[in-house]
């Protein structure tokens, strides 16, 4: 592909040497007491669509009420960035447990100018088509949802997305392709209504060793704004199970399920895309997109000593037109990670992960390399 990615933690270069020493200082410590903290973290990247990118990342970790000793973590995240072309993204979202997690929060908000690589539809792209297309969204959502047991919490939410495309590179792929096959190509708006169901028998919310988590999701858009703006439904499953082969060792494993159906022609903006930096990675966002997104995980935790951790970590997934289950075009997904703990309480981690994919037939070996916040799931 075009795109050429690097992420640089520029620590050393953005902080004064007190605030240097202090960093220093926590990452190499025991501190394990309750306490809010605020991680942030200056990046710097470059891709050849984007040109030089410069912003910030970074995680706000704490308590509503530092004297439950139930209470889960309710975390803050947030990212702004510009380039040198133009581009630009800012967004946050929020993670909230109020007192004896009685009632569980989650916001978004987000603004992204960003161009992306289409390649077509399908699990059978090639590399050859890519096509360059400038995507402008914004989106606001919301989910709150009340503890009924206590690990059962029923809930509702809204979503409301606007986003626009706009072909960088006319007379490509994006533009060849039938008005049959990219219904409102050009962007389009929706609302979701939502229903939410999950049950969490996780011991902890940001580093689990053992429980369960399960996410339902059914969304629900009404045909608000006419014409080709999408009108149907969204389901979405997310599983997870993980369990401690011993102290330092932890098993994890996730099941990603999303389908979008509707009476009309399903608009491009809302066909399901297989790859990011949590699930399947190793794979371009976007590479390959159809209705329906399958994905099986599995990753093995294994803490060093309190400050750092690695990983390792393989998967399956696909992206499909009909059906339940995929019936075939399965893709790989494995790799290796490295985690720093700069906070001991929560097990909060700066991630990074190297990840690769399958070998398309005449190219190189699909693969990325991530640095995030948080464990991938």
């Amino acid at each position: 592909m075009k795109k050429i990615f690097f992420l640089t933690i520029a620590l050393l270069g953005s902080i004064n040497c007190t605030a240097q020493k202090k960093l220093i200082e926590k990452l190499f410590s025991s501190d394990t007491t309750r306490h809010n903290s605020f991680f942030p973290v200056p990046l710097i990247g470059y891709t050849q669509e984007a040109g030089f990118e410069f912003g910030a990342v970074g995680i706000y970790s704490f308590y509503l009420d530092k004297t439950d000793s139930t209470i889960r973590a309710s975390q803050i995240y947030g990212v702004a960035f510009t380039s040198t072309k133009g581009v630009s993204q800012i967004s946050s979202k929020a993670d909230i447990w109020t007192k004896g997690n009685k009632w569980h929060q989650l916001y978004e908000a987000r603004f992204s100018n960003i161009p992306f690589n289409f390649y077509g539809l399908g699990s059978n792209t090639s590399k050859a088509d890519e096509d360059l297309v400038v995507q402008t969204r914004w989106r606001v959502g919301a989910e709150i949802e009340k503890q009924f047991t206590k690990s059962y919490y029923p809930g509702v939410g809204f979503e409301f997305e606007s986003v626009n495309f706009k072909d960088d590179e006319p007379g490509g792929i994006f533009d060849l392709e039938n008005q049959a096959n990219l219904i409102d190509k050009d962007g389009g708006r929706y609302v979701f209504l939502k229903i939410t169901q999950l049950l969490d028998t996780r011991n902890s919310n940001t580093y689990t060793t053992k429980g369960f988590y399960g996410r339902f999701r059914y969304a629900y858009a009404p045909d608000f704004f006419g014409g080709n703006n999408f009108k149907g439904n969204l389901f979405t499953t997310d599983l997870r199970y993980f369990k401690s082969v011993n102290k330092k060792l932890v098993l994890g494993n996730q099941l990603f399920y999303e389908a979008v159906t509707s009476k009309k022609d399903i608009p491009f903006y809302m066909l399901r895309q297989m790859g990011n930096d949590q699930i399947m990675r190793g794979y371009y966002l976007g590479r390959y997109r159809d209705k329906n997104y399958m994905a099986l995980q599995a990753e093995l935790r294994y803490k060093i000593i309190n400050r750092f951790g690695m990983a390792a970590f393989g998967g399956v997934g696909s992206v499909y037109n009909r059906g339940f289950l995929p019936q075939q075009n399965f893709k790989p997904s494995y790799g290796l990670g490295a985690r720093i703990f700069f906070d001991l309480e929560k097990s909060l981690a700066l991630r990074v992960d190297y990840a690769w994919g399958e070998k398309p037939m005449g190219e190189k070996r699909i693969s990325g390399f991530y640095i995030s916040l948080g464990e991938a799931f």
